[in-house]
């Protein structure tokens, strides 16, 4: 009897109950081993067993992004141990529950440098995976950040800044890689992602926060959104937004 065929491999990089597990579901569905990255391990066990009830092969792992040698050291310990990586989806929170940027008008240079600290590991992470890809003529990379990137919005501050940073680089490199069989996408996301932790700090401190009513974004159809770029690659971008 022929050996089954190995699947792919799928890395999701910041991890969370949100956008994060509905990207590794919805590869997952499509024949996807999913290997899951996120700062704590506190929820580990739930997402796999998540992922392992509805028939996916799924792993996790403990990396801060912004460590550059243990991010570096987890990408390759899910190279070697499946032999390769097929796509890597990049959505790290830039944000920590209860901090929140300055405006534009008051960020200062280290306010920018604090949030460029979320856009340069995706340089290092592409710089870690993208060779092997080439290589091998085939594989993909997903980014998600914010409506700001394309949308003026002052109150986001410098976040603002990392956003379009972050955005042009995934344009930019979907272009140079058009000829090389690796594609670059790029997700818009304007709004909160239902079931992921910033949507319950604002849902559940409303007289902070106001109502947000139903201007939040269902995490499954991004995830659909995210698997359609990927399987037709027709174009670098997909915006999802509630905010007009």
């Amino acid at each position: 009897m022929p050996a089954s065929p190995q699947p792919k491999i799928a890395v999701v990089l910041g991890v969370g109950p949100g956008l994060g597990m509905s990207i590794a579901h919805r590869f997952g569905r499509e024949g996807y081993a999913v290997a899951l990255v996120s700062r704590s391990d506190t929820r580990h066990a739930d997402y796999v067993a998540s992922l392992t009830a509805a028939g996916v092969e799924a792993a996790s792992y403990v990396a801060d992004v912004r460590d550059t040698k243990q991010l570096g050291s987890v990408l390759d310990t899910v190279a070697e141990r499946y032999g390769r990586v097929d796509l890597v989806y990049y959505g790290p929170g830039a944000v920590d529950e209860g901090a929140w940027p300055k405006p534009i008008t008051e960020a200062e240079s280290a306010d920018v440098r604090e949030a460029m600290s979320w856009m340069y590991p995706a340089v290092d992470v592409v710089g870690r995976v993208l060779p092997g890809m080439v290589e091998r003529g085939g594989g993909a990379l997903l980014f998600a950040g914010g409506l700001s990137a394309v949308v003026p919005m002052p109150g986001l501050g410098a976040l603002a800044v990392s956003s379009a940073a972050q955005r042009n680089y995934a344009l930019t490199l979907n272009a140079a890689l058009a000829d090389k069989g690796v594609y670059v996408g790029n997700l818009v996301i304007g709004g909160l992602i239902e079931r992921g932790d910033i949507h319950h700090l604002v849902t559940s401190n409303p007289e902070q926060f106001g109502n947000v009513g139903d201007r939040t974004l269902d995490p499954d159809e991004i995830a659909d959104g995210a698997w359609e770029l990927v399987a037709r690659r027709d174009r670098a971008e997909e915006t999802f937004s509630v905010l007009g």
